[in-house]
């Protein structure tokens, strides 16, 4: 296996360039068949789970789901907040950030951002939980592409290019999550569902995310600092291969809250709760209309 990682290693240095050394001997991160190995296991899981929960009733997994979301509130919360603490003291450019010119603070990116990469193997738990609960209409193409595809992008990150103008999409990530992962994991609780209020905000936030990403990319290719400008273009690239999500991002916050506005107010008068049109990818029970439920992308 040692020779194996040794071969594969070189082939990789080979086509992709010299690594960045500061992340030498860091987990997970000097080889890439157990990412890789992962990322098998997640897509493995992924088509066999929903066969064996074929004839087995949903799993509920309410008090786990409200510990993961709230875990993950709060790594969200940890990594947002030392990255933008990090680059608006260290004086990190908007328009384009270099891997090896602020120091320390590349250093503080750097740590923040493994963080980061190792979440996406967490967030795994985002598709178990779909299928544990039988919720599979979830379970689309871009959700399992995002989730697949998002951990061994970070990994190639994480190993040429681990600070600079990667900390952006990240960042803005990482706020979005604070916001998605606090609101799924409160209403997984029925009590609490009717009083959070930030649901619509969710899908805004993935807009506003999308667009700023990318113009802040386009930037730094228009004003080039050192950054590998192949990195800016393969960004630019994944980010239109997921435009299909932005469009599903937009009808879904057209539909629910423009179209079914008015079904909303006679649902409220009805019932004296608006349960029906708040659902939400991994925190309703599974008994509950999939109507108006949000197809996440994240």
């Amino acid at each position: 296996m040692e020779a194996f990682n040794h071969k594969l290693n070189t082939y990789i240095d080979s086509w992709m360039g010299p690594r960045d050394e500061r992340v030498q001997g860091w987990l997970l991160l000097d080889n890439y068949p157990p990412t890789f190995a992962l990322t098998l296991m997640y897509l493995l899981i992924v088509w066999l789970g929903p066969k064996y929960m074929r004839h087995r009733q949903p799993v509920s997994c309410q008090g786990l789901l409200v510990l993961y979301n709230l875990a993950l509130t709060l790594l969200s919360f940890y990594m947002f907040y030392e990255m933008v603490s990090a680059v608006w003291h260290g004086g990190y450019n908007f328009y384009c950030q270099d891997t090896h010119s602020a120091g320390e603070t590349d250093t503080k990116i750097i740590n923040v951002l493994w963080w980061y990469y190792f979440s996406k193997v967490i967030e795994f738990m985002d598709t178990f939980f779909f299928i544990l609960r039988k919720n599979n209409h979830q379970i689309t193409f871009l959700h399992i592409y995002h989730h697949a595809s998002m951990l061994n992008i970070w990994w190639f990150v994480m190993n040429w290019v681990p600070c600079g103008h990667s900390y952006f999409g990240a960042s803005l990530n990482s706020f979005i999550h604070v916001l998605m992962y606090s609101y799924y994991g409160l209403s997984a609780v029925p009590a609490i569902r009717p009083y959070l209020w930030w649901k619509k905000y969710i899908t805004q936030g993935q807009l506003i995310q999308f667009f700023l990403t990318m113009s802040q990319t386009i930037c730094a290719v228009i004003w080039p600092c050192g950054f590998p400008r192949g990195w800016l273009f393969f960004q630019i690239f994944y980010m239109a291969s997921k435009c299909k999500t932005l469009a599903l991002i937009r009808h879904y916050y057209f539909n629910t809250y423009k179209k079914h506005r008015v079904s909303q107010k006679k649902e409220y008068h009805q019932n004296g709760s608006v349960d029906s049109l708040n659902g939400h990818a991994n925190g309703v029970t599974p008994t509950e209309t999939i109507t108006h439920r949000k197809v996440r992308a994240d």
